[in-house]
């Protein structure tokens, strides 16, 4: 698992900066969505400046904490990014957690 950004909470959603070896944007925003009747609709957009870069999506854990799942996507990207926005222990910051997906072997 990699920390690839940080956010605080807004009110109308959360803003932060993501930081990868190829990727760097500070003023990353998720705005939040209107309710939707759709129940797979995004809670979440995800902008940097106009550019629409993404979709969060509000989840719970098996042990009952919030926290939203993320695609990240773009043309500039070889594949979309997949990450866990989850909230820090001091409750004040949340941070985009990344882990690389695991692909069963075809051995």
């Amino acid at each position: 698992m990699a920390n690839i950004g940080t956010f605080t909470k807004t009110e109308q959603g959360f803003i932060g900066e993501i930081v990868t070896l190829s990727f760097q944007a500070k003023n990353v925003r998720m705005v939040a969505e209107p309710a939707s009747s759709n129940e797979n609709a995004p809670s979440h957009r995800v902008y940097v400046g106009r550019a629409e870069i993404g979709a969060a999506w509000a989840k719970r854990s098996n042990e009952g904490r919030l926290y939203h799942s993320v695609k990240l996507d773009d043309p500039s990207f070889n594949a979309p990014i997949f990450a866990n926005l989850v909230e820090d222990e001091g409750g004040e910051a949340q941070t985009l957690i990344w882990s690389r997906s695991r692909k069963a072997n075809a051995d």
